[in-house]
């Protein structure tokens, strides 16, 4: 790592913000970043990947989960591992920045001590030293890049757009993506893509005649040894999200177009296939036991940060499979040595990213400035204050979502609340201000309508039966990759384990059992029907402003969890 003298203060200073004593010594602060982030070139290909930024500019805090189940054949195995377990099965030290960045393990001191993660222009300088030390590597983007702030909602993703070409994206995938409609995306790609970035997807043809919407793939040549990089959108997206921001395409996995694919590149010469997907980690796993050609799969949705890739075999050999995180923690280094032919060895490493380590890169700063300058006033209102750590993620609930669905309950009087499961929305710490940027980093989508209904008992155990299957079917092709939706108002009892239509029981309103029969009120929001989005209900973020504003301080938050069966010692699950 080569920084400068001028460079290096400024990183200092980061640190100081970030817990560090005050009185390191230069050499010190230069020594400790120098050897964090000394990776030595490895081999003749090379593969930089982040995933699910989810729009995140600037530096964040992001509290990983503690709450991330894996049932049946995928219990105690990656990525369904988390605090004390993932460190163990990864041979990360507890206490370290590591430990920090990979775990939800004493956030709040350890967030203070460490300082904040990720941001654009400290990213962009990892990448330029990674591509300087490695001829030919290419960044790859594994999508949900334009969505998931203020910024990207107000500008059309275009804020984003901009910063990934000044990132140097090579090639790209999408899914959040598709959120901004057909229109947009295909003008993003033909226009401020052209000739810079290539967007890839097999799995996404025309709903007509079943043709390629964007390119399959993309084959580079690297040192002389032709790779082929092939593209895999979200498969779930027309049901995830409204179909009708994408109604004349189709997705789904398309797994033998993806073996025809695969035979394809190499019936061309690619040496090394790599298939940069947005899949989710379960998914990938299976995908990579069934396809034969691949040497990787770098994948992205669950915002899983996996340090070591699973080797996966099936009939054609050895597949690594990768997971990235989100919200620009991490970037993963991918290096294959390639001999008489074919992959022979590789080193990986997912790299966290602090930005107190890396002084911030001057263009991708300047760009930052640019782009939220018209807005800055708007995001910064203070809406109130937080006592305790404010986060989404988790398999059931976060203390943000808590939040939401509080004021939900309160400000639509409903006498329950649902709340999309979201993976994305970043991390508040204790005595911090909540500001308008902080509640769109949590719901900036969109479709961010509001809606109350009358619902049955039946309804809402049917609702709650078919998101619990999304998550724990033992299908992993049958798992859409988002959390269980967040409940407010309600209890209930879940089996992961059980099968699809009984793992919900003992469904309780005030403590009386729900009634089949009778209807409640029930408010939520993010509908994906159109009626919905006609019907024109506020926008949550509106709604839950108000509700912050009417509440000033946010007390410690008590999750509305449910009572589960059957997890005790899941290595994926942890009390806290």
């Amino acid at each position: 790592m080569s920084l400068n003298r001028r460079e290096f203060m400024q990183a200092l200073a980061f640190a100081s913000a970030g817990g560090m004593s005050l009185q390191s010594s230069f050499a010190n602060a230069q020594s400790a970043a120098q050897k964090f982030y000394n990776l030595p070139k490895f081999g003749n290909v090379h593969l930089l990947h982040f995933t699910d930024c989810h729009a995140q500019l600037l530096p964040i805090y992001f509290r990983e989960p503690n709450v991330n189940l894996g049932i049946g054949s995928q219990y105690g195995k990656e990525p369904h591992l988390v605090g004390e377990a993932f460190l163990k099965a990864n041979g990360i030290k507890p206490g370290t920045r590591d430990a920090h960045a990979f775990t939800y393990l004493d956030f709040a001191a350890a967030a203070q001590t460490y300082g904040k993660m990720g941001g654009f222009a400290h990213m962009s300088t990892l990448v330029k030293q990674l591509k300087a030390s490695r001829p030919g590597a290419l960044l790859l983007d594994g999508g949900d890049t334009w969505q998931g702030s203020g910024t990207a909602l107000w500008t059309n993703g275009q804020d984003m757009v901009d910063a990934a070409l000044n990132l140097g994206v090579d090639i790209m995938t999408p899914h959040w993506e598709m959120t901004l409609g057909e229109k947009r995306v295909m003008e993003i790609v033909q226009k401020d893509f052209q000739g810079k970035v290539s967007f890839i997807a097999q799995n996404i043809k025309t709903a007509d005649f079943g043709d390629q919407v964007f390119s399959p793939y993309t084959i580079r040549n690297m040192n002389g040894v032709s790779v082929a990089i092939i593209g895999q959108a979200f498969p779930y997206t027309p049901i995830a999200n409204p179909r009708y921001f994408t109604p004349d395409w189709t997705f789904g996995i398309q797994e033998e177009n993806l073996q025809k694919m695969i035979d394809e590149v190499k019936g061309k010469g690619a040496k090394v296939v790599v298939l940069l997907s947005h899949n989710g980690m379960d998914v990938d796993l299976k995908m990579a036991s069934r396809v034969r050609g691949l040497d990787a799969i770098m994948g992205g949705h669950t915002h899983d940060g996996v340090p070591i890739p699973v080797k996966v075999k099936n009939a054609g050999g050895i597949t690594l499979v990768t997971n990235a995180g989100s919200n620009g923690k991490f970037l993963g280094v991918l290096d294959f040595d390639v001999k008489g032919g074919k992959a022979v060895d590789f080193r990986y490493k997912l790299l966290p990213i602090f930005s107190n380590l890396l002084p911030a890169d001057p263009a991708m700063t300047q760009l930052i400035k640019k782009v939220r300058a018209p807005y800055e006033t708007k995001l910064a209102e203070k809406l109130a204050i937080t006592e305790g750590t404010l986060y989404r993620r988790g398999n059931f609930n976060g203390s943000f979502d808590q939040v939401i669905l509080d004021g939900l309950l309160k400000q639509k009087n409903a006498e329950i609340a649902f709340s999309p499961g979201f993976r994305w929305g970043t991390s508040l710490l204790p005595g911090q201000a909540i500001t308008m940027e902080n509640l769109l980093d949590q719901t900036a989508i969109t479709y961010p309508y509001t809606t109350v209904a009358p619902m049955s008992g039946a309804t809402i155990k049917t609702i709650l039966e078919d998101v619990a299957d999304n998550l724990f079917n033992p299908d992993p092709y049958y798992q859409q990759g988002g959390d269980m939706v967040r409940v407010g108002g309600l209890q209930y009892t879940i089996d992961p384990a059980g099968s699809m239509g009984s793992r919900i029981s003992e469904m309780r309103l005030n403590g009386e059992l729900l009634d089949a029969n009778k209807t409640y009120r029930v408010a939520g929001w993010a509908p994906v029907s159109e009626e919905a989005k006609s019907a024109g209900g506020e926008p949550i973020w509106d709604v839950i402003a108000r509700h912050l504003r009417d509440v000033k301080t946010v007390k410690a938050v008590k999750l509305n969890e449910p009572i589960i069966k059957g997890v005790k010692g899941n290595p994926g699950m942890a009390a806290i």
